[in-house]
């Protein structure tokens, strides 16, 4: 049996959707259909409904997704086991980071392993969702909370202080009765820095809502109103300053920064020297990310 088409169409129970199916995987719709239509033939069962708005597994197609799963885990751990092999760091190191820490600070300072390690590709994935090592879908990722995933090995590698920031215009002329303030929409009211805002606010106006955090900076950027955003944002960007309520309230608590690995990858010579960049980019920039 080919692993491919077992890849293809575990790729498809999870998404139901032939063009979801071939974004993930880079390939056309038409080949996903048509390995699908194969390994049903090889198999002479029917795995999926072909419904009006997608795939949808059948019984059979059930019960095949949880004994091609196994499958699919053995040859992810014979992957990892050779990827983590050690040796001169080479290849390509998939990093998964939250967005808008991968894109602005990140970036900029891991494009000098270009230079100490020319065999050495990093691939930046700006993604606020928790990843899958197990699965490969990153070698490496940062999270802003410490994992509780099984197989994974995490190391607490720094800390992400936030503040409020507005441009002086903004604040000219302005006494902190009449603040207006920028912050997350509802699907994020609950994360830290929010809550805090919240308090800050008070009953003052929020005037400008968005679910990214980029958005709320140039916003902020923009004279909007005062945002909570983390210190390498406001501090990296001229035209905001930092905001100092009279009194000043207690600093919001900073999110941890995790560095998580497999344990199977840890030991790979390629992924150890981006671990090691990772961690002496983050202690240099410790002075721009927290207070």
């Amino acid at each position: 049996m080919n692993w491919d088409d077992l890849r293809v169409f575990l790729a498809l129970a999870d998404s139901g959707s032939l063009s979801a199916t071939a974004r993930k995987l880079g390939v056309d719709h038409s080949t996903v259909a048509r390995r699908v239509a194969a390994l049903e033939a090889d198999l002479g069962v029917r795995l999926f409904d072909r419904l009006p708005r997608g795939y949808a597994p059948t019984a059979e197609g059930e019960e095949f997704a949880a004994l091609a799963r196994r499958v699919e885990d053995g040859v992810l751990a014979v992957e990892r086991h050779a990827r983590g092999q050690p040796g001169e760091p080479a290849g390509t190191v998939r990093l998964s980071a939250p967005p808008a820490f991968a894109s602005h600070f990140l970036a900029p300072r891991l494009a000098g392993l270009r230079r100490t390690l020319p065999k050495l590709v990093v691939e930046l994935v700006g993604d606020a969702r928790a990843v899958s090592l197990t699965r490969r879908e990153a070698d490496l990722a940062l999270r802003l909370q410490r994992p509780e995933d099984e197989g994974l090995v995490a190391r607490r590698v720094g800390a992400m202080g936030y503040g409020l920031y507005a441009t002086q215009g903004y604040l000219d002329g302005r006494d902190e009765a009449g603040w207006e303030f920028i912050g997350y929409d509802e699907s994020l009211d609950h994360v830290p820095q929010q809550r805090w805002l919240r308090q800050i606010a008070g009953r003052r106006p929020f005037v400008f809502r968005a679910n990214d955090l980029m958005s709320l900076r140039g916003a902020a950027s923009a004279g909007v109103g005062i945002a909570a955003i983390p210190h390498f944002l406001g501090r990296s960007d001229p035209s905001l300053v930092a905001v100092l309520p009279d009194p000043p309230p207690p600093p919001p608590q900073p999110r941890e920064l995790w560095l998580l690995v497999h344990g199977d990858l840890r030991r790979s010579a390629r992924v150890r020297a981006v671990m090691d960049a990772l961690v002496s980019i983050i202690a240099d920039g410790r002075p721009l990310l927290e207070d």
